[in-house]
């Protein structure tokens, strides 16, 4: 691998050049906390998810059977059950959740702020 310099100055020569580079940043992160493990659950559910709908899109062209309802059912309630976990641990009910996600929302299309990027845009 060759890349060029950019503008820093930096380049690399090859991946185990950058491999010993990018160690200098890198930290040891603990997390022993109850959250982490639903939260990566959730990440790998949501994975799933995406890949069902990736596979009817590139395989069938966006037709969705009985059958993908019914996987797609199920891979949401894997992702609807890592969130309770989640919000049960930072003790928020789902409810609390459901209406702070509405009240963006709307303050958002109030605002015509739909588009865009941003948490508080």
């Amino acid at each position: 691998m060759t890349i060029k310099k950019h503008s820093q100055g930096a380049g690399l020569e090859s991946f185990d050049e950058y491999q010993r580079l990018s160690r200098r940043t890198w930290n040891l992160v603990q997390t022993d906390h109850p959250i982490v493990y639903p939260t990566l659950g959730l990440v790998n559910e949501a994975g799933e998810l995406a890949g069902k709908v990736k596979k009817i899109f590139r395989d069938k062209q966006g037709v969705i059977s009985e059958a993908d309802r019914e996987a797609l059912k199920f891979e949401l309630g894997d992702v609807l059950w890592y969130m309770a976990q989640i919000a049960t641990e930072l003790n928020l009910s789902l409810d609390e959740v459901a209406r702070a996600n509405i009240d963006k929302l709307a303050s958002r299309l109030e605002r015509n702020q739909i588009q865009g990027e941003g948490d508080y845009r």
